[in-house]
């Protein structure tokens, strides 16, 4: 059984999506980063890197949500989070990149500068810019997602396990208020059944 080694409100989210929407077997290991689980070597043996999630199936291991997401949705092809058509395969793989680096970063930035790093390392202004940067790019996906339910296709594809996440935090920052389009597509996606949590919630479920 495949093992996915995450924490609450991370990324792992991404890949929780991506497992319930395909129906996988798979086992859940929490890993604590906030006590320093992700620095124990058993844990860097997995990956150097020191951050989540993880996915373990067999002896395969791989890091980094977004190739978790494209290896599952390739592993079980069958259930078309992967589109079969070559073009619409290379717009979910273009989305899938544009929200890891358009629309994440940015987002990163807030945090580094808001609460990650040490408060004599923090720059207000880095902040300011950060925000201006993730504003163009969200206005980019609002234009695209005018008329349609998911972002490639007429149905949920690797793409939206991706980007639903990032805009979900996007909208933690209060960065997603004035593009409708990006608002009800979120609304939409966290409807569906096999949703993960939202990152409030699972930040609430953290301090509980």
């Amino acid at each position: 059984m495949m093992k996915l080694y995450g924490l609450g409100p991370t990324r792992s989210l991404r890949a929780l999506w991506a497992l319930q929407e395909l129906d996988a077997e798979f086992e859940f290991v929490r890993v604590n980063i906030l006590a320093g689980e992700n620095l124990h070597p058993d844990f860097l043996r997995l990956n150097p890197a020191g951050k989540l999630p993880v996915l373990v199936d067999g002896d395969f291991v791989l890091t980094e949500s977004a190739a978790i997401v494209m290896y599952l949705a390739e592993k079980y092809g069958d259930k078309g989070l992967m589109p079969a058509d070559l073009k619409e395969r290379a717009q979910a793989y273009r989305w899938s990149l544009f929200a890891v680096t358009e629309l994440e970063q940015p987002l990163w930035r807030i945090a580094k500068h808001t609460f990650l790093y040490p408060e004599d390392k923090r720059l207000p202004e880095d902040i300011a810019l950060a925000k201006e940067e993730f504003a163009a790019m969200a206005a980019v996906l609002d234009r695209h997602m005018d008329g349609r339910a998911f972002i490639v296709g007429n149905n949920i594809t690797v793409a939206d396990c991706v980007t639903a996440y990032v805009l979900d935090w996007g909208n933690e920052n209060g960065l997603i208020d004035s593009f409708p389009n990006l608002n009800a597509y979120l609304k939409r996606m966290y409807a569906r059944p096999r949703a993960p949590q939202r990152i409030a919630e699972a930040v609430a479920n953290l301090q509980s």
